[in-house]
């Protein structure tokens, strides 16, 4: 069995979906692995991973809204805002999500469907890096 592990280090601009899908894969290529599974973990407790649409970006837009409504910023609730209003709603936001995806290889390959990207989910307004731990498993 093969395993290979590898550190991303991504840069979400703002809020919203930021396609990975190249990342990964690119890591899944170097590892060698023709069949197995891919792990995709995110470190941080105010984004998320996400397996989402990636043909149509209105999708992502949808989705992101739908969410921002279900959890808004500014709830007068929220006790939890050392670092801002959106603070607190972006932990929510992850709870409510993914902070891993697996991901079935074949061929070397990951076997996404042909609409399906890998996406991390940025819930803060401001730009923050964030760690993305990937794990290739397989033969």
């Amino acid at each position: 069995m093969a395993l290979l592990q590898e550190t991303l280090t991504v840069t979400a601009p703002r809020a919203g979906t930021l396609e990975i899908t190249r990342e990964v894969a690119a890591v899944v290529a170097r590892s060698g692995v023709r069949i197995g599974t891919v792990n995709v973990f995110c470190q941080h407790t105010s984004c998320s991973l996400v397996i989402m649409e990636n043909a149509d970006p209105s999708a992502r837009r949808d989705l992101e809204r739908w969410l921002d409504r279900l959890v808004p910023d500014d709830d007068p609730d929220f006790v939890h805002t050392l670092e801002g209003p959106d603070d607190m709603p972006s932990h929510i936001k992850m709870a409510l999500t993914r902070t891993s995806e697996t991901v079935p290889i074949a061929a070397g390959s990951m076997l996404l469907g042909t609409w399906q990207g890998l996406f991390l989910w940025e819930h803060r307004r401001a730009s923050h890096r964030r760690r993305i731990i990937v794990t290739v498993h397989g033969e």
